[in-house]
């Protein structure tokens, strides 16, 4: 771990000296770091340069900054108890449906998804409801694997070998809309009115869960369970009021406390952690592997190592759903840093203590074009 100061506020990096942390990233913590009225930037190990502002990071000012968040509000991670009898990725990745396409309440009326909204739609934003969106998002059949707290699994209904479904999804276009409407008028600047922007960020935030539930019971119907509530569901791109102050997270979850899915790759297993992570650290702990790699140089060394058909297998044996070649090396698992090292580093720091891992069986990221041909073919 490493604390550094920029001005009045301080950088504190939770990694140690054998991880991966570009220093582009490191560079971004204290660029926001000297903004005005911040106090702590706390940088986890899974951080690197994002746009205007780190993936990755916890941080704390005494001003509202809605660049700090992003346009992704919302974004989080959710895990849910499946039982099937029997689990075959190559049949459960055929029966999985088009989460590109959006349930609209009209057209879609009688699809049973919808018994999972209770209240109104947040913002009455009906827009890609139900989609998983693209870039790392993903919803992922997946197994219990190794458990390291049986007692806290067990809180959890967890037990070896139980399935769950894991949805990696945020508010699609209305975070990008709310902070769009915020960017036309004071670029990065800060909010001039909180209070404002966090009544349309707290909807983004409630959209992004119901979506979460959406696309868990849509895969549910699918794939022939009954959809449930999740046991895991933390945001990992908000801004919060803690103690005065406000606290904006971006790429980083929740760690006070609560249970926190940490995603590793769609060839490695992901871990549930307990997270106990205190004010240095943003009260926060890491939301993924993170990547090592930028999109376009995932494309490029993937192209010169890999074929798409390679992609589609991964070495834990699960299947990728991804009619997107581009997408598939983008998101391949050598573009992330190593999962272990970032929960390690979780461990050493006090921040985290692991519970369970989750090995992929299928993993979803968007439509596979040749199959949902055959399925209008046989219909």
């Amino acid at each position: 771990m490493s604390q550094q100061h920029s001005r009045a506020s301080t950088v504190t990096v939770f990694a140690s000296p054998t991880s991966w942390i570009e220093s582009d990233a490191v560079a971004q913590c204290h660029q926001v770091a000297a903004l005005d009225g911040m106090m702590h930037v706390a940088a986890m190990p899974d951080l690197h340069p994002g746009k205007g502002a780190p993936i990755g990071a916890a941080m704390t000012s005494a001003v509202l900054y809605p660049f700090l968040v992003g346009s992704d509000i919302g974004c989080g991670i959710a895990v849910f108890p499946v039982k099937l009898r029997r689990a075959v990725p190559e049949k459960l990745a055929a029966r999985f449906p088009d989460l590109d396409r959006a349930l609209d309440p009209e057209r879609d009326a009688g699809d049973p998804a919808w018994d999972v909204v209770k209240d109104e739609i947040p913002a009455g934003y009906v827009e890609g409801l139900g989609t998983v969106g693209r870039g790392n998002h993903f919803v992922e059949l997946a197994r219990i694997g190794t458990v390291f707290e049986p007692g806290h699994a067990g809180r959890l209904g967890l037990d070896a070998d139980d399935l769950v479904l894991i949805v990696h999804s945020g508010s699609r276009g209305l975070g990008e809309r709310i902070l769009r409407a915020h960017t036309e008028v004071h670029g990065a600047g800060p909010a001039p009115d909180p209070d404002a922007y966090l009544a349309v960020h707290d909807e983004a935030v409630r959209w992004g869960a119901l979506n979460r539930r959406l696309l868990a019971a849509r895969v549910a119907h699918a794939l022939g369970f009954e959809p449930t509530e999740p046991i895991v569901d933390q945001c990992h791109n908000l801004v919060e009021v803690r103690d005065g102050v406000y606290l904006h997270r971006k790429g980083a979850a929740p760690g006070d406390g609560r249970d926190v899915l940490i995603a590793g790759t769609r060839g490695t297993p992901s871990y549930l952690v307990a997270g106990h992570a205190g004010p240095e650290a943003g009260h926060s702990v890491a939301h993924g592997a993170g990547r090592k790699m930028s999109r376009a140089d995932a494309l490029r060394r993937g192209k010169a190592k890999h074929t798409v058909e390679e992609l589609r297998r991964t070495p834990v044996g699960s299947l990728v759903v991804c009619g997107d070649r581009q997408l598939l090396f983008e998101e391949a698992p050598t573009a992330y840093k190593r999962i272990e090292q970032v929960i390690d580093d979780l461990v050493r720091h006090e921040l985290a203590t692991p519970v369970a891992t989750t090995i992929p069986l299928v993993t979803y990221k968007t439509p596979d074009q040749k199959e949902q041909r055959r399925r209008r073919g046989r219909s």
